[in-house]
């Protein structure tokens, strides 16, 4: 059974069904450099909310190892979630400026406004990975259903070439489902990982 959180802004209405700490297993499939890359990991996902108007998100995922061997990092993941909207005077930011007027809680009226044509919500998530690599991603919440897609990608000059990703999140059957897609290494945009996520 999923509980949802009551305390939340209203903003976050469509996000919290993501809330808790999920953990699963996924598998990899993915064809680029002349190399096939294949195998099992092991994944853990938390979203969480400190109050703000976006949930924190934190990712980790280690390949599975054979018996008697250790499992290997493959990436960790830290960003933001939050619904879409027009920045306002009584926003803080950018950086450390503060807003410039006392800001409103919005309303679960003002959330309905920024639904889209398709019933969702417009959504902007952004993930720093460990390898260095930063993704901005655009996107709908509609639903228990996710789907994003980058808008960019900003990586160091030593890191390896990512040109394009989408993620696709669904609540089927109380599991946290997703699907990942990569342009990576020359590699055209094809499904490179999926798994599943029990909530823990």
């Amino acid at each position: 059974m999923i509980e949802l959180p009551v305390d939340l802004p209203a903003e976050l209405a469509p996000l919290s069904w993501l809330i808790g700490v999920w953990e699963g297993t996924g598998v990899i499939e993915y064809s680029a450099a002349d190399h096939r890359f294949t195998g099992e990991f092991t994944h853990r996902v938390s979203f969480s909310h400190d109050g703000g108007g976006y949930l924190n998100y934190a990712a980790n995922a280690w390949m599975s190892a054979d018996d008697g061997e250790q499992s290997r990092q493959l990436v960790a993941e830290s960003g933001f979630w939050r619904i879409a909207r027009p920045a306002t005077s009584a926003d803080a930011g950018p950086a450390l400026l503060p807003p410039r007027e006392e800001a409103a809680a919005l309303t679960v009226h003002d959330v309905e406004e920024l639904r889209a044509a398709s019933g969702g919500f417009p959504l902007e998530v952004s993930v720093a990975h460990s390898d260095g690599a930063l993704e901005l991603y655009l996107g709908e919440i509609n639903g228990p259903r996710v789907d994003i897609a980058t808008d960019a990608i900003v990586r160091g000059a030593g890191g390896k070439e990512y040109g394009a990703a989408s993620r696709m999140y669904g609540l089927v059957d109380a599991h946290l489902l997703w699907a990942w897609d990569i342009a990576a290494l020359g590699g055209e945009l094809a499904s490179h990982a999926s798994a599943r996520l029990a909530k823990v």
